[in-house]
């Protein structure tokens, strides 16, 4: 398999409590697609909750007839990846963020896509771009996409009534109209914080924010970071200050997690937070546990009005060392195919129906199968709030933007993540949080993308 460019004889992978030196990919040869006699195929970090996700590795079992295909269900984890792929003895197939992609392909513990792709005919274009990239690095495909996640404007109509205003006056494009609903929102009993007027998911959403304000945290081709960038700093001064404006993160933090977000009693249903952005799976769990709820959905806008899309996602990748690379390769093909996801979006749809819930729809990385499962599969419910919902999120999923794929891959995300919870903490101011990030994510890029 040919890599996108040359690597160095031996790169060491440093990461969590792993240090061991892998053999490179080879830069100029060829990886062989000949399997090795193992009766069993492994994966790691993908879990079966629901039909959609069993009934796609259903499809890839039969695909790989002949082999025993071993789900080991849960999270990605770093260590449980790192350690077998240093010991010449990973899992053949692994499902994680696509933010981590870029850093394990610069590492040499993943296999470029090149020769798969070619081998087992695969259209890269029925795949969303956005998607398709973050799980790249360098224009060399490392991971095919396995999910597509948009971030919603979720609105509790209740609250927003009670407090004499319309969801139309929810506006993320406008910063100071923004803070004084979230102080007219929110709700207190004494020094204690009893209702979020709106909350603006930090530190995980940060991206979102600085997106909003024109800056990015790190440049397109994914070398420079601009986590100090004053566009930035300007966003996170203000998030934080939405924060601040309803007590303080500690009275904040201590609200947030007592939701009972996966439950009947969850933060909508019992009117705990006027407004927030939330990923769009969200509206699965609300439509299961509470279809009562009084639920308006919106576009996150940036400053100038202009609907903004925050995408994330998991990929499916092949770790270094594998004894079953070709069979690897038609099992990540099978389990992002078209035909697969839409078998397996009829079957979850006629699953949640026969229960009683509401479909609310899938949107899957994956844009011809997204389209079939918008006009085929789904079904108005009937539900205003929830058919709203899903009619939004099919809009809003056509366009978005992704955190440029980067060789550092977690430290570059730890270090933006790092930052804004010392601001949070009160430890530093965000232009402090922000000038140290800057040096310790360069720092990281740097080493990262040394002799490349």
């Amino acid at each position: 398999m040919v890599a996108a460019h040359h690597r160095t004889a031996h790169r060491i992978l440093a990461l969590v409590s792993v240090t061991a030196a892998l053999p490179v990919l080879a830069g100029c040869g060829g990886v062989s697609f000949a399997d090795t006699e193992s009766p069993t195929f492994t994966t790691l970090g993908y879990g079966m909750d629901d039909a959609l996700a069993s009934d796609r590795v259903d499809t890839a079992r039969a695909a790989l007839k002949g082999l025993h295909v071993q789900v080991n269900e849960g999270q990605f984890d770093e260590q449980q990846f790192l350690s077998p792929v240093a010991a010449g003895d990973p899992p053949d197939a692994v499902h994680m963020d696509r933010t981590l992609i870029g850093g394990y392909a610069a590492r040499g513990a993943l296999v470029p896509l090149t020769d798969c792709i070619r081998k087992e005919h695969i259209d890269l274009g029925v795949f969303n771009k956005t998607a398709l990239t973050e799980g790249s690095l360098d224009g060399t495909v490392y991971a095919l996409p396995d999910s597509y996640n948009s971030r919603l404007l979720l609105i509790d109509d209740n609250v927003v009534k009670q407090n004499g205003m319309r969801e139309s006056d929810v506006r993320t494009d406008d910063w100071h109209a923004l803070r004084t609903l979230t102080e007219r929102l929110k709700k207190t009993d004494g020094a204690k914080l009893t209702r979020i007027g709106f909350d603006p998911k930090i530190p995980e959403f940060f991206p979102l924010w600085a997106k909003a304000n024109g800056a990015d945290l790190i440049s397109a081709d994914g070398r420079t970071a601009h986590l100090n960038d004053p566009h930035v700093v300007q966003a996170l001064t203000y998030a934080v200050g939405l924060i601040n404006a309803q007590g303080g993160w500690g009275r904040f933090k201590s609200l947030r997690d007592s939701f009972d977000q996966f439950g009947a009693k969850n933060q909508f249903a019992t009117d705990q937070v006027g407004a927030m952005p939330m990923e769009d799976w969200y509206i699965d769990v609300l439509a299961d546990s509470s279809p009562d709820v009084p639920l308006s959905t919106g576009a996150f806008k940036d400053r100038r009005g202009k609907a903004l899309n925050w995408t994330s996602g998991f990929g499916w990748a092949i770790p270094r060392g594998t004894r079953h690379l070709a069979r690897a390769c038609t099992f990540i093909k099978t389990m992002t195919a078209t035909s697969t996801w839409v078998h397996a979006a009829r079957t979850k749809a006629e699953e949640v129906r026969d229960a009683g819930h509401a479909y609310t729809g899938d949107v899957t990385g994956n844009l011809r199968a997204d389209r079939i499962i918008e006009q085929e599969v789904w079904k108005p419910t009937g539900n205003p709030a929830f058919d709203r919902a899903t009619r939004t999120l099919f809009d809003i999923s056509r366009e978005g933007f992704a955190v440029p794929s980067n060789a550092a891959g977690t430290e570059f995300k730890n270090a933006w993540q790092n930052a804004v919870n010392r601001v949070l903490s009160g430890e530093q101011s965000p232009q402090q949080a922000l000038d140290q990030a800057q040096k310790v994510a360069q720092s990281a890029l740097d080493i990262a993308n040394e002799g490349r």
